[in-house]
């Protein structure tokens, strides 16, 4: 790329160029802007300020820190405000990381110039505990900030977990107390606690719409529980489900909140037989339901068999399923009774026997059902036919693994797939691979 000031040389090919592209840019670019023009009087330095900005914005950050030194006009622009409202912080360790880390100097430019620019933010950090801790320093000189959303995503193993909590909680104090319009906030796998969640409420209660949670054991159910009293319009909430209680869906069922449009709750189990999970009564359910009829629950599952025995025993208005472990032929039966509301539901494991019955039973009874995704599972081709018939056009995706569906003497895997699309109103095969 040429300085500001210095001519475009024309005719400086790379190797191998044919005739014919040569004849087909001389003639587009002499009848778009005159050849002599583009020859001899392009200057990139007298670029409209919109036009270099959109150039910037589809360059990666050090092909724009490059860019920059073009010439005074483009390292201008290179500070202009909207170009750093949405900022990724990469931080890792060259020894054990593939991410290309922002570079030092940059950040500290970025802090010097911009903090008081940024409004999207996110910090990708890899597994070192180095990298977490640098994220944190980052955080805390954020003084000037109005942060709207802010992530902080570890790539490999939680390595915020490895950071003190005093280190962590003191570093997300400084952008609480600051922004003072936080509308989305993502951190998962971190030492959140109950006192920084407070501070959060105290100074963005009237913003706050996101607020994704999974896997923070310092919050207790208390802490979640002051989020959903005071953040009145909290859209979308995702947490561990040992934090969901009974107050916490009659806190986003009360008239001063408005319309939860988002519940995703992570059930998991490390170690088979460790966890004791409770129930949560259908009251509470029926409360927010009520309040938030269009409410999406989401569940994910990562339970060994002998741990369902909390759920699913009452009707739970629960709308997507995933099972990431084994799940019982009872337990898809309770699900067929107690779901009424599933749209979406993928078992990515169950056993060796066929779930013919329990897969009528959800088309029966589950009527909003419009995606499926079996694994390793089985289903005879009769029963998996009856299915799909019953549902007819409405399963919008349906992923069912080759190995899951056993031929019988109605069906071979040739005649199945055109018994199975016409019931669908399309073309449909089953998958080689997993897809959801």
């Amino acid at each position: 790329m040429k300085r500001a000031g210095q001519n475009v040389v024309a005719g400086t090919e790379a190797p191998g160029t044919s005739q014919t592209s040569k004849k087909q840019k001389t003639s587009f670019y002499s009848s778009e802007f005159g050849e002599s023009d583009l020859c001899t009087s392009m200057d990139w330095g007298s670029l409209p300020h919109h036009v270099i900005l959109r150039v910037f914005q589809f360059l990666t950050l050090v092909d724009r820190a490059r860019a920059s030194s073009v010439c005074r006009r483009w390292n201008e622009v290179f500070h202009i405000p909207d170009l750093w409202r949405r900022f990724e912080f990469e931080l890792s360790q060259p020894a054990t990381s593939y991410l290309k880390s922002t570079h030092p100097d940059l950040i500290q430019q970025i802090i010097k110039r911009h903090a008081d620019h940024l409004q999207y933010v996110s910090f990708k950090v890899d597994s070192s505990t180095e990298s977490a801790e640098a994220a944190c320093d980052i955080l805390s000189q954020l003084v000037n900030c109005s942060i709207k959303t802010l992530g902080l995503i570890s790539t490999a193993k939680p390595s915020f977990m490895n950071v003190s909590k005093a280190h962590f909680a003191s570093a997300l104090t400084v952008v609480f107390v600051n922004s003072k319009s936080l509308s989305s906030i993502k951190i998962d796998d971190t030492p959140l606690d109950d006192p920084s969640l407070k501070v959060l409420v105290a100074n963005n209660s009237d913003t706050l719409k996101l607020l994704k949670m999974s896997s923070c054991p310092h919050v207790s159910p208390a802490g979640i529980l002051c989020v959903a009293d005071q953040c009145h319009g909290l859209k979308e909430l995702a947490l561990n489900y040992y934090i969901l209680s009974d107050e916490l869906l009659l806190a986003l069922s009360s008239e001063k909140h408005v319309d939860l449009e988002h519940l995703r709750i992570d059930v998991v189990s490390e170690n088979p037989g460790q966890v004791q999970f409770h129930t949560i009564k259908k009251q509470s359910w029926d409360a927010l339901v009520k309040h938030s009829p269009k409410v999406n629950i989401v569940m994910y599952f990562f339970l060994y068999e002998d741990e369902f025995d909390a759920f699913f025993r009452e009707e739970t208005p629960v709308t997507h399923l995933y099972f990431g472990r084994a799940v019982s032929k009872a337990m898809l039966g309770r699900i067929g009774m107690n779901c009424p509301r599933l749209i979406e539901l993928v078992v990515c494991a169950n056993g060796l026997q066929p779930l013919d019955e329990e897969l009528i039973q959800i088309a029966e009874r589950c009527k909003n059902l419009t995606a499926m995704g079996l694994g390793e599972c089985e289903v005879t081709c009769r029963g998996f036919v009856e299915f799909v018939k019953m549902c007819g056009g409405r399963l919008t995706q349906l992923s069912i693994m080759e190995e899951v569906l056993i031929p019988d003497s109605d069906y071979s895997l040739d005649r199945l797939h055109l018994e199975v699309s016409k019931h669908l109103g399309r073309m449909w095969f089953p998958d080689m691979m997993p897809t959801w």
